[in-house]
């Protein structure tokens, strides 16, 4: 073997490689366990519109543990994602005592059922948080059964568009255990759609309204209390208590 200048040298080699992994392995438990590494900054990327920062004191600290290393950073994740107006949290380390956090706040677009204290996002997604009233008063109001936020959202945005037309504007859209839409305008009135059987037949319902409205409600001189559109070909109104059919 000591003749074999390529082999000696190859085995050389070997050695410094496993010393070297040693000295790496070595490295890394001391930076996990030395405590002269801690965080020492916490930096959020973005101002936060609805969590307040006596919130994320209650949570933050506790899921703080360890150095600039052994910190887990799921662990604060989880703990800010806890916060009611928190929807998605994304952590990382900076160099050299810095943890950086991007914080993706709800935001609201709807009420969602009266007096829940729940909300609808921008994704549909339904979460509860409190606001102060005037806000709240400032979002229309939608409700559903379960599983449906995203859907009624996406109709109300859509029936909306569609009342802009003859410059109207919803205010509060539901859909029934049984899938009846029933929508109320800002100005009182109260418009049955009726079962979604098919969702052309809602749209056909309401794009025929939508095509008459100025010719016939918006001519009327008392606004009718209630719409009724549930009608093979037409619709009729309820005017101060009275049945009116169209």
């Amino acid at each position: 073997m000591w003749h074999k200048p390529q082999l000696l040298t190859a085995i050389a080699d070997l050695l410094v490689l496993v010393a070297s992994a040693a000295l790496l392995a070595a490295g890394a438990v001391w930076l996990v366990r030395v405590p002269s590494l801690p965080v020492r900054q916490v930096q959020f990327v973005e101002p936060l519109a609805h969590t307040r920062r006596g919130e994320i004191e209650q949570v933050l600290p506790s899921a703080l543990r360890g150095n600039f290393f052994s910190l887990d950073l799921e662990a604060v994740r989880v703990a800010l994602e806890q916060l009611p107006w928190v929807r998605k949290v994304q952590v990382r380390r900076v160099w050299p005592a810095t943890l950086e956090i991007a914080v993706e706040e709800h935001r609201p677009q709807a009420r969602w059922g009266e007096g829940r204290a729940e909300l609808v996002n921008s994704h549909g997604e339904v979460f509860a948080a409190l606001m102060p009233d005037a806000e709240m008063a400032r979002l229309p109001l939608l409700d559903g059964p379960a599983g449906t936020s995203r859907e009624v959202m996406e109709r109300f945005a859509q029936f909306s568009s569609l009342f802009a037309r003859v410059s109207q504007r919803p205010v509060e859209l539901v859909l029934s255990p049984r899938l009846a839409w029933q929508l109320r305008l800002e100005n009182g009135m109260r418009i049955e759609i009726g079962r979604e059987n098919a969702r052309s037949a809602v749209d056909a319902r309401l794009s025929r309204f939508i095509e008459v409205y100025p010719q016939t409600v918006g001519n009327l001189p008392v606004r009718p209390a209630v719409v009724d559109l549930r009608y093979p070909n037409g619709f009729a109104m309820k005017v101060v208590g009275e049945g009116k059919g169209k």
